[in-house]
């Protein structure tokens, strides 16, 4: 059998120009800096999570740098910390778009780090909502904190 004409395989033609991706760079990792961002941070609270955030203090490849916690006093377990932190994680990654586009417009570069408050385990259903109103929340305190500047 003759092939004629350029071939692509299906993943190729199919394939999103913007992929959905959470890459080791956009993890917040540094002691440092996680130490100053809950010493001098902004605080914020939702219904299943607290968010410490701040603008970013140095350069950074992506518009926000995120950490996210799960406290041993709720959850002894490890096995169900890492389930939840699965979840948020994915939740981060699948919404991150919303957050990404105003950073990008403002010229803007932030951290923070999500930290789950409740005593149970919640669905992915439940998470990603929660996720959506963190980040309209932040893009206000980032619209109210760019007209302060």
């Amino acid at each position: 059998m003759r092939k004629t004409g350029l071939v692509f395989p299906v993943h190729v033609l199919f394939m999103n120009t913007t992929r959905k991706k959470f890459h080791k760079s956009e993890r917040l990792c540094s002691k440092k800096i996680i130490g100053s961002l809950f010493e001098k941070g902004n605080v914020f609270y939702s219904g299943l999570f607290r968010v410490v955030w701040d603008k970013s203090p140095v350069s950074i490849q992506y518009p926000a740098q995120v950490a996210f916690s799960i406290p041993k006093k709720n959850f002894r377990i490890a096995v169900t910390r890492n389930l939840l932190r699965r979840r948020m994680r994915e939740a981060y990654r699948i919404n991150k778009h919303a957050l990404y586009d105003l950073l990008v417009k403002e010229n803007i570069q932030i951290i923070f780090i999500i930290i789950y408050r409740k005593d149970i385990v919640s669905d992915f259903q439940t998470i990603e909502k929660a996720m959506k109103e963190i980040f309209d929340k932040l893009r206000d305190l980032i619209r109210e904190t760019g007209k302060k500047c």
